[in-house]
């Protein structure tokens, strides 16, 4: 195990790249009109992501979009706007396009009911009728909401991936983060899915949470092998309480320590490449007949709002409150408030709040970042022809900024290779390429640190 005291000096806010420009680019400044022409004009295979932001009670290391309560008719009501939502959307874009992947967030989608899922599935199918055979259709499961009738409903209707929060198994640090979720809940929860069908699993769990060290996530990595899922998505948790009031709970003394963390992210991928699984990207783990795995190894894997996807190339279409759609061009924010969201769709409109509109600049820089946060590698002869540009003259500033990580990786005039210590890094080397992170002083508070 590396001594990563020394690595204290790269412990910077810095992006996570599941977009470039990042979100804090989007922007209300948008032409609505030129936005519509642009869905109008598109042409490539659908990414479907649909946001239900509700959940009973607060888990405190949460940084999404979540709307807390009880109420029935709250959901009745979402759900009747995102109908509507549809709607609008049917009479905008060509939905006759293959669906190549459907993706249900939270919130806690199965909080939902098993009739109101169906309904809601029923409604997508009728505006977007052609799924794929080879789409992924998958759904982001809290095991202490899923019962047998969600379970049914989900894949007598295709899904065929399922995602299950479990952060960590330590009681200690479930009971500090506001999440009771004991073991056999969950793997009950997977076998079940399983027995029904279901061909792939992944679980969450987070590094960095109150009270976690190296040998307490040693032992929740050993229950979660005994459960086996088919990928890990081990993510280093934000800590954004400026953003996040929940987080604000926690003293900011029980969080581990960056060099922690690392050695916590080292022992994660030996551990897992000795039981069978090979990391992909910077914090995701597939076992090798897992569709990342073989998208990894032909450099088809993908980066999104969703993680790392072998489902390249497709338009992202957000639907919901807070989704964020994805073109070749442009992203695309609708409004995080309910209100606003609603005024909207009631007024006819897709209820987009912000964006921005890629330039040739930007194309290029989010072809560079994309390709090392995916493959920890870039090919810069591909980049070059792509694009018509010297690499080494276009990227000149850039690359003295790289020259500061150069102990974490190779290049020469044909790639840039990040090395195994780089990949724990991946953040920092992407970050050189970023010319609006320039823009932001490091004291700002936008991102959460990058170790």
């Amino acid at each position: 195990m590396k001594d990563y005291k020394n690595f204290i000096k790269y412990s910077k806010a810095g992006p996570r790249y599941t977009s470039y420009p990042t979100a804090v680019e989007f922007n209300t400044n948008f032409n609505y009109e030129e936005y519509l022409q642009t869905l109008k004009e598109q042409k490539a295979p659908l990414s479907l992501y649909f946001h239900l932001p509700f959940c009973r009670s607060a888990c405190y290391f949460c940084g999404c979009n979540v709307i807390y309560t009880a109420k029935e008719e709250s959901k009745e009501r979402y759900l009747a706007y995102l109908f509507k939502e549809l709607d609008l959307l049917a009479k905008i874009i060509n939905t006759q396009r293959s669906v190549l992947q459907m993706h249900f967030g939270g919130g806690t989608p199965t909080f939902f009911s098993a009739k109101q899922l169906e309904n809601l599935i029923l409604k997508i199918k009728s505006v977007f009728p052609n799924f794929s055979l080879e789409s992924e259709i998958s759904c982001e499961i809290d095991p202490r909401f899923l019962n047998e009738e969600q379970a049914d409903v989900l894949i007598n209707n295709g899904f065929n991936r399922i995602s299950f929060g479990v952060q960590d198994f330590d009681e200690k640090v479930q009971k500090e983060i506001h999440r009771i979720q004991p073991f056999e809940l969950t793997k009950n929860a997977v076998d079940m899915v399983r027995k029904k069908g279901i061909s792939s699993v992944n679980m969450d769990l987070i590094y960095g949470l109150p009270y976690q060290n190296l040998e307490s996530f040693k032992k929740t990595l050993d229950k979660a092998l005994l459960i086996n899922p088919d990928r890990f998505a081990i993510f280093n948790y934000a800590h954004v309480p400026w953003l996040k009031k929940n987080m604000r709970k926690f003293d900011e003394n029980t969080l581990p320590s960056p060099d922690i963390k690392l050695q916590i992210l080292e022992y994660c991928e030996k551990f897992l490449t000795q039981n069978g699984y090979k990391m992909i990207g910077m914090d995701h783990f597939a076992k090798p007949q897992d569709e990342l795995f073989k998208a990894l190894e032909n450099g088809t894997l993908h980066r999104n709002f969703q993680g790392y996807t072998t489902k390249g190339g497709t338009d992202l279409i957000g639907i919901g409150l807070t989704s964020i759609g994805e073109g070749k061009k442009h992203y695309m924010q609708n409004f995080k408030d309910m209100p606003s969201y609603e005024k909207a769709i009631d007024e006819g409109k897709l209820p987009c709040e912000k964006g921005i509109m890629l330039d040739e600049d930007d194309v290029l820089r989010k072809a560079v970042i994309m390709e090392l946060m995916s493959n920890f590698a870039l090919n810069i002869e591909k980049i070059e022809q792509n694009f018509k540009i010297n690499f080494f003259e276009y990227f000149k500033q850039d690359l003295k900024e790289l020259n500061e990580l150069k102990e974490f990786i190779e290049i020469d005039k044909k790639f840039i290779k990040v090395n195994e210590t780089g990949v724990l890094l991946i953040r920092n080397i992407a970050m050189c390429f970023d010319k609006y992170l320039k823009k932001i002083s490091e004291d700002k508070k936008v991102f959460s640190k990058t170790v």
